[in-house]
């Protein structure tokens, strides 16, 4: 079997110059889901498919609705509607505010949007995606978030969205091949303010690295870098506290799994 996740988007809140936001594509034995469509990945999305309407795309999963997680599922909208309105609808697995904001750019007509995405709410019971096992747990975040596992035969992948420090983060990632961890914050200095309560809503390096450790993962891949963060400093953050392999989020990189 081959397997891979290509990094569509590695920015959180906004994209710097050349690079996107939030966005992962994983292919599993000839199968295709992408992981978030925030600023930006979409175009990229397509040149790997090779399909201006995104033929060969087999399931989306988004993590919550924050516009630089799902912003660019809108343009795939349109490319599903104008181009291929006929075909079967993608499952989209998302919480529902992800419907809402892709509806209200389209004069908040859900059935229209239901007509290309068949929409499964998250978090849930486990689904089955493709040849994977989803599971899906809530975690801290201005909005509802859900935290993502997928898990099929001799593999394992587990994915944050935006979170703060948790409990859940360890069962999340238990003993994942990757564990795709966001990395928001510089150390030492929260870029991203905290909830109205004070709890706090997306992580640094460090906070990465203990969550992995926690969980036991194989690999863990840092990614969500609010622009300008120094992202090699962030990933020594990270190896001080977790002891496997520490991979920075690229736009383009590609990792081999298991």
């Amino acid at each position: 079997m081959s397997s891979r996740l290509v990094v569509l988007g590695s920015c959180g809140a906004w994209p710097e110059a050349g690079r996107a936001c939030s966005g992962y594509l994983l292919e599993h034995d000839g199968y295709r889901v992408v992981l978030d469509l925030g600023y930006g990945t979409l175009p990229r999305l397509l040149a790997i498919l090779g399909s201006s309407v995104a033929d060969g795309l087999d399931a989306v999963i988004v993590t919550h609705e924050h516009p630089d997680h799902m912003v660019d599922l809108h343009g795939l909208f349109r490319a599903r509607w104008f181009g291929r309105r006929d075909a079967p609808p993608i499952p989209v697995y998302a919480p529902s505010g992800v419907l809402n904001r892709v509806a209200a750019l389209e004069d908040d007509d859900a059935s229209v949007v239901r007509r290309v995405f068949d929409w499964l709410p998250l978090p849930a019971d486990p689904y089955q995606v493709g040849p994977f096992q989803l599971r899906s747990v809530d975690l801290p975040h201005f909005v509802p978030n859900a935290g993502i596992r997928l898990s099929s035969p001799g593999l394992t992948l587990a994915y944050t969205g935006d979170t703060g420090p948790d409990p859940a983060l360890a069962e999340l990632g238990r003993d994942a091949d990757l564990y795709v961890v966001e990395a928001s914050d510089r150390d030492q200095q929260h870029t991203t303010p905290p909830s109205p309560e004070g709890a706090r809503m997306h992580m640094n390096g460090r906070d990465a690295g203990h969550a992995a450790m926690a969980a036991t993962a194989r690999r863990l891949m840092l990614t969500h870098f609010w622009p300008e963060n120094d992202r090699e400093l962030t990933r020594a953050s990270a190896t001080a506290v977790f002891e496997g392999e520490v991979i920075l989020a690229e736009e383009g990189l590609e990792v081999r799994l298991p």
